[in-house]
């Protein structure tokens, strides 16, 4: 032990002296150069060489002086156009805090996206800040997005929304509200707990994967070595590398981290691993190629997806994937759950945005598809990364302008081949800060997530979560009163104790309906129709967090088989709309041209609109795009010669009015999905 603190001691003041060096060496050359006529051949890095490796406090005491801010600032520049960030930041802001030199767009845009870059939200915050004062009418609409995420970051929420606002505004983007996004946001579930575990380190933790029965693979910079630790000048931390840790506990606390394999882990960076079903085959994030740095055309070295496999007891020496590129990055795999599907993420050129989430078949012989972006049901003009696929939903990070700050976590519905629209899964999972590569088990209770949120431990700390799901159901069967024969294509209606309509369905083939994510211990009720039936109530109430079975009985009404029903002298037909859409289809227009030529011949006659969506997606963003739809089918009548006076009303109503019963959760093929998009028609006689 008093070795190793003598031997600490000489490399300190060895530290010490280089640095006294460095001074001198620089003093010198300054004068020499004052006195010197002669022109110089050196380059200003050579003539600069040393000086930047001061301590902050000597580097303070030298910048005032004739020459080395600029000096400094040229070095900062070679710093950042190698994404030596944590270098980079450190220069600028003794450059800009403790010298003359102009405060230009550039300089104050590197100084704010090395910090932003490197993960120091406030000091990031500072210098985005001055620049949106100092050139807002100049400043680029990229840095102007991460200036708005950085004022989320540091909780300056009211300021965030106004300039947000105006972003969205900028890109004609929806202007859908963040403001009580909690449990209640995801179906099903009613409290979360989240905890921070006690494997997570001072540097980055991140990308926790399930393996085996009771283990759990993680990515870290742990700095694991004794003597020397090589460090990644983006953050000046430990590379990255691939540990197991074993499960403690039902409450997801995990221990005993140890590296994963000594085949995987090279000392360059290896994160985000996936598995096969099996789990005799990995899909991970490497930068490396051979073992050996090597970098691409544009200078940066890219990130690829590399795999190993599982023989004779150990793993087998990772290979490329054949979709990998020297010129941008691959990586963030994801396996389906059939194995035969990867999502991944990429900045190949022709995507939406910074990086876009793709997927390939797997096919036999360890071939693969063609990659194909997912479409922007998925990706955006921002970053989609860490995506993690189950077998009915994709969840993601993105750091869309519509988020709580950072990275947030996304939730898309995959049904049928498509996916829906991401959903922000809402606090506490979603932070002001960076929250992502979330994965949850098979029951849908567990699982886990990086953040970088305020209070953790480290950079990136790896944190637990478990939901608690609200069981309480009301479910039934319809069956005619006289012959007990179960009845399908009833209109079921969920009322509240006062009567409010909460919910419609329809009793399938079966006879069976379910309205399910109730309230506990509330009074329901439970009205019924059918053509040629009298209307049944039944009065209900649930339990606590438990499901509630009824029986719907139905009186036929002899009286109405004799009652001929007018026919209309002209019905509309229903308009259908595309997946996600709101343009009017040539045959959607063709039926409302029939309309709008019964509305010309018949000046007494109004109309009501009435638009809707399946039940893809969140409900929110269903009756977002219902009104949407709506207002689609209004303007185009309109467009058509009809006055918009006799346009009653063109109301969305989302999701809630479904015409079967393709409601949530429910696998229904792709023609059932697409009755539900569609507008419907009331004709109205005007009274005189």
């Amino acid at each position: 032990m008093k070795r190793l603190f003598l031997f600490l001691f000489l490399l300190f003041s060895l530290g010490i002296w280089s640095q006294e060096v460095s001074l001198l060496q620089y003093d010198k050359e300054n004068t020499r150069s004052s006195s010197d006529s002669r022109p110089r051949n050196s380059s200003t890095s050579e003539d600069f060489a040393g000086l930047d490796r001061l301590s902050d406090r000597k580097l303070t005491k030298f910048v005032r002086k004739s020459g080395v801010a600029e000096k400094l600032v040229e070095k900062g520049d070679e710093y950042f156009n190698k994404m030596w960030y944590a270098e980079a930041a450190r220069i600028y802001d003794i450059v800009l805090e403790k010298s003359e030199v102009k405060h230009s767009l550039g300089l104050l845009s590197k100084a704010g996206d090395s910090h932003y870059y490197s993960g120091n939200l406030e000091k990031s915050y500072q210098w985005y800040n001055e620049l949106y004062q100092l050139y807002t009418d100049e400043i680029p609409e990229e840095t102007f997005f991460k200036y708005t995420q950085t004022l989320k970051g540091t909780g300056k929420y009211r300021r965030a929304a106004a300039l947000t606002k105006l972003f969205r505004q900028k890109r004609d983007e929806p202007l859908m509200e963040l403001k009580n996004l909690g449990p209640a946001t995801w179906k099903g579930v009613t409290a979360v707990e989240v905890k921070n575990l006690d494997i997570n380190s001072k540097f980055s933790d991140f990308s926790p994967m399930f393996y085996k029965d009771s283990e759990v693979v993680f990515s870290s910079a742990k700095d694991s070595s004794v003597y020397t630790t090589r460090r990644y000048k983006w953050n000046n931390q430990p590379f990255l590398d691939l540990y197991v840790a074993k499960s403690k506990n039902e409450e997801g606390d995990l221990m005993s981290p140890k590296k994963f394999s000594k085949k995987i882990n090279t000392k360059y960076h290896e994160a985000s691993m996936a598995f096969s079903p099996d789990q005799q085959t990995i899909y991970f994030t490497r930068n490396n190629f051979g073992k050996k740095l090597k970098r691409g055309k544009n200078g940066i070295n890219h990130l690829k997806i590399y795999r190993s496999q599982w023989v004779n007891g150990e793993w087998t020496e990772a290979e490329e994937l054949p979709f990998n590129s020297d010129n941008y990055s691959t990586g963030h795999p994801t396996i389906s759950p059939d194995g035969k599907k990867m999502y991944f993420v990429s900045d190949r050129p022709g995507g939406y945005g910074g990086t876009d989430i793709y997927v390939v078949d797997i096919l036999e012989g360890g071939r693969f598809s063609e990659p194909k972006n997912l479409g922007r049901t998925v990706n955006t003009s921002a970053k989609e990364m860490f995506p993690y696929i189950t077998d009915n939903a994709l969840y993601f990070s993105s750091n869309r302008s519509m988020g709580f700050g950072g990275l947030d976590v996304f939730k898309s519905d995959y049904a049928d081949g498509y996916f829906s629209v991401g959903v922000n899964m809402g606090e506490p999972i979603n932070s002001s800060r960076d929250d992502f590569s979330y994965i949850v088990d098979s029951s849908g209770e567990k699982g886990y997530f990086a953040s970088n949120r305020i209070g953790g431990k480290g950079d990136d700390d790896i944190y637990s979560f478990k939901f608690t799901l609200n069981l309480n159901t009301i479910s039934g069967t319809v069956e005619d009163a006289e012959t007990g024969e179960v009845m399908n294509s009833a209109k079921i209606a969920l009322l509240s104790k006062d009567g409010q309509l909460l919910a419609e369905t329809i009793s399938d083939e079966n006879g069976r309906f379910a309205f399910k994510n109730l309230d506990p211990l509330t009074d329901y009720g439970i009205q019924t129709k059918k053509e040629g039936y009298s209307d049944e109530t039944l009065s209900v109430a649930t339990k606590e967090n438990n499901e509630v079975e009824v029986t719907q009985y139905l009186k036929r009404i002899k009286e109405l088989e004799d009652i001929k029903t007018p026919v209309p002298f002209f019905e509309p037909n229903n308009i259908l709309f595309d997946f996600d859409s709101s343009t009017i289809k040539p045959g959607a227009a063709n039926e409302l041209d029939k309309l709008v030529a019964v509305l010309k011949e018949n000046d007494a006659l109004s109309l009501r609109i009435a638009s809707h969506t399946d039940a893809i997606g969140s409900k929110d963003y269903n009756k977002y795009l219902s009104e949407r739809r709506a207002k689609a089918t209004k303007d185009y009548i309109i467009s058509q010669g009809i006055d918009p006076s006799r346009i009653l009303s063109a109301i969305g109503y989302g999701e809630e009015q479904l015409l079967n019963n393709c409601s949530d959760g429910r696998h229904c093929p792709p023609d059932k999905h697409q009755q539900n998009r569609r507008s419907e028609f009331t004709i109205v006689t005007n009274e005189k």
